[in-house]
């Protein structure tokens, strides 16, 4: 079958908030403060965990990699959206898009992933706390972290190329700020029934399969809770998961609205506040529910800011 006007772009045309043009500038400062936010406080976690000795465990080595997959989320997504909000000419080119497509899908199948292994720390700590540093050993923190990031990798592959082969029709005009699935199946030329079909099994496959082993672990966790006598015990057990609750929670809550419910007559406005909110706003978040719900992370911080001062005097 020939296709009218289908050839590789040069480049696309990301409409974003160009229907609310009086959106962009109050969006522009947002999403700029955003991103220094998330990488003042995503690096500091980093800092924090690798510089403080007491910090060196298997929790924090995770919540590591937490942070570094949030500054590269992103670092993925804003500066571009800055860039086109600030300007007349709105445009990414295919191979920008095409590397933003499997950036944005590889880090979020990776941290669907990571917040699983999370999950499985948390449970080995609180389940079997006399073995815990048995089975938490490094190099299975090791094996379980490179297993999150090669995962994600090898789902943005598989999902990107169902993506990217299809026929592509002009005008090339993508209605959202970034590249994502939905927004580029919407220019094909053919039909994309079948290739919805696939994305949607993978993405229940890949996003509820790790929600369902955290549930299942702290299913686990909530009965060795209840076992416990004491009320302080109970709730200091309550506040070290309490954290990647609330992270699971928010990023679970919006990625499962975005993907995995049916469209909608709003799914055109919720198509483009959800990524905003797990994109944006849940990597700015992440490192504030971590430290300022913990004591350890809290002291941390000050002992390093000390020895910033000391050494500067």
């Amino acid at each position: 079958m020939d296709w009218v006007n289908v050839s590789i772009p040069q480049e696309f045309i990301l409409l974003g908030f160009s229907d609310r043009p009086w959106l962009e500038f109050p969006l522009f400062v947002v999403f700029l403060i955003s991103y220094i936010v998330t990488i003042f406080g995503n690096l500091t976690v980093i800092l924090v965990s690798r510089l403080d000795s007491k910090l060196h465990t298997p929790m924090y080595f995770f919540l590591t990699n937490l942070s570094v997959l949030d500054l590269c989320y992103t670092t993925s997504t804003v500066p571009q959206m800055l860039v086109n909000l600030h300007s007349t000419r709105k445009v990414i080119s295919y191979g920008g898009c095409v590397v933003q497509l499997f950036m944005f899908l590889s880090l979020g199948a990776t941290e669907c992933v990571l917040l699983a292994v999370m999950s499985f720390d948390r449970f080995a700590a609180i389940c079997r706390p006399l073995h815990y540093p048995v089975i938490m050993h490094q190099r299975l923190c090791l094996q379980l972290a490179a297993a999150s990031w090669v995962t994600g990798f090898v789902i943005s592959v598989w999902m990107s190329t169902l993506t990217l082969q299809l026929p592509l029709c002009g005008p090339y005009v993508i209605d959202h700020f970034l590249c994502e699935v939905p927004a580029l199946l919407k220019l094909s030329c053919v039909d994309t029934t079948a290739n919805e079909a696939e994305l949607f099994f993978g993405s229940v496959l890949f996003y509820l399969t790790p929600l369902i082993l955290i549930l299942i672990s702290y299913a686990f966790i909530a009965q060795a809770v209840l076992r416990i006598q004491s009320a302080v015990g109970r709730q200091k057990a309550f506040g070290i998961c309490g954290s990647h609750i609330i992270v699971v929670s928010l990023f679970y809550g919006t990625a499962i609205s975005m993907y995995l419910q049916p469209p909608s007559a709003n799914s055109k406005d919720r198509g483009k506040m959800v990524p905003l909110f797990y994109g944006i706003i849940a990597p700015m978040m992440n490192p504030l529910i971590y430290t300022l719900r913990n004591k350890e992370v809290k002291e941390a911080f000050k002992s390093l800011v000390a020895r910033v001062f000391l050494t500067k005097e």
